[in-house]
């Protein structure tokens, strides 16, 4: 379904279709990952490269900020791409949310 507008000439222009529209909205959803007194750095980092193809650099720096800030989003992208590595950290005994 797609808007159209009219200008004074009665020309018509037409805005994205909104299919197209979810799309660029969706890319804005966040990995978070929580801090606990459970998990070690090395397994948080481990995690982070093995499931969410970070570099070692990379996932030290998230667990540094998961530590100290208590949360972090460690990766940006669609709903669908990011589901499965949320459960997967999950899985791992890492807390992990999506946000909207």
């Amino acid at each position: 379904m797609s808007t159209k507008y009219v200008n004074m000439a009665g020309t018509q222009w037409q805005t994205q279709e909104s299919e197209e529209l979810a799309l660029l909205t969706e890319e804005f959803h966040n990995l978070i990952v929580w801090n606990d007194d459970v998990n070690t750095f090395d397994w948080v980092i481990e995690s982070l490269i093995d499931i969410c193809a970070h570099s070692p650099e990379q996932a030290e720096q998230c667990a540094l900020l998961i530590h100290h800030k208590g949360k972090y989003g460690v990766k940006k992208g669609s709903f669908d791409i990011l589901r499965p590595q949320a459960e997967a950290l999950i899985n791992r005994g890492i807390q992990a949310t999506i946000d909207y």
